[in-house]
């Protein structure tokens, strides 16, 4: 297995930093454009034969380092009796029960886990779920008893997917850098604290991943995961010096400068990976999804210019 992803999670020293990148089994790619025209996109990670299909597709074409679960974060929501599917150009419809019910997980999120044992990967599969404030926002419940509900919720999937096979998990705490101090410390540290904490006798890396999380580093590194992964408000060199020698980091390329032009694009590139040289500890990514719009040949030179460093 190429386990760059793994060696570099536990801060080794390497010849190279791996590289994956968030969405990169999704809209820009007219392999998976064709397979979304034929199912919505519920019946995509419902139907494990497709899913796993789709997590392989940007291993297959183009040769990152690690594959990620193709899921979404709103999966969870089911457990609670929503509904909910993507449309394109609208984005997430989540649908409320008729009346507050609470499944089981392992039952209603079976398909997840029939996805995984699916997989026959080269390179490490990255398992996921959305951060207890995240989800509690879209399903505008965002009160401490049904935060608990969520992350009590949350520990059991993802221990399930680890069972299932899962090399390493990341916690999509999106919307929660953006909270003011005091909420931060309220609605979202002690819940990530519990999934961390949950989930590290498993001996299995986490990395936390919230927008504008350069405002909140201590309180993150306070959690101890193994990783942290940053969008681009702040410069990876930078960042590096503040978060522990023992915590890997993960980023932070602006997904706009992926779409081009190739010139812009070949400069930051180069400049994140001078200023990372040397340094134990780094996971070249983006700092938030790929741009459905992104041509593929832009990805396919940024993975081609990563494997070339030394």
């Amino acid at each position: 297995m190429n386990d760059l992803l793994l060696r570099a999670l536990k801060c080794e020293s390497l010849h190279r930093p791996p590289i994956w990148l968030h969405r990169q089994a999704g809209r820009f790619l007219p392999e998976y454009r064709a397979i979304r025209a034929e199912h919505s996109f519920r019946e995509l990670i419902g139907t494990p034969e497709i899913a796993a299909q789709i997590t392989k597709l940007p291993i297959d074409l183009l040769g990152m380092d690690a594959a990620i679960l193709f899921s979404d974060i709103l999966v969870i929501a089911e457990v609670f009796g929503f509904a909910f599917d993507f449309s394109d150009g609208k984005g997430i419809r989540l649908k409320e029960p008729e009346k507050e019910i609470t499944r089981d997980v392992q039952e209603t999120l079976s398909y997840v886990a029939k996805t995984i044992q699916l997989l026959d990967l080269k390179v490490p599969l990255i398992g996921f779920c959305g951060g207890p404030y995240t989800v509690s926002t879209y399903m505008r419940r965002t009160t401490p008893e049904w935060l608990e509900k969520i992350t009590a919720a949350t520990i059991e999937y993802l221990q399930m997917q680890i069972k299932a096979g899962v090399d390493a998990i990341q916690i999509f705490d999106s919307w929660a850098g953006k909270l003011e101090p005091l909420d931060f410390q309220m609605l979202a540290l002690p819940y990530l604290k519990k999934i961390v904490d949950a989930i590290k006798p498993t001996g299995i890396p986490i990395t936390l991943f919230c927008r504008g999380s350069t405002r909140y580093i201590k309180e993150l590194v306070s959690l101890e995961p193994t990783a942290l992964a940053f969008d681009w408000e702040r410069e990876m060199h930078e960042l590096r010096k503040e978060v522990p020698a023992h915590i890997a980091i993960q980023g932070n390329l602006d997904p706009e400068i992926l779409q081009g032009p190739l010139d812009a694009l070949q400069e930051k590139t180069k400049f994140i990976l001078d200023s990372m040289k040397g340094k134990r500890g780094f996971i070249f990514n983006l700092g938030h999804g790929i741009v459905p719009q992104t041509p593929v040949d832009n990805v396919r030179w940024l993975i081609d210019f990563v494997k070339a460093t030394i």
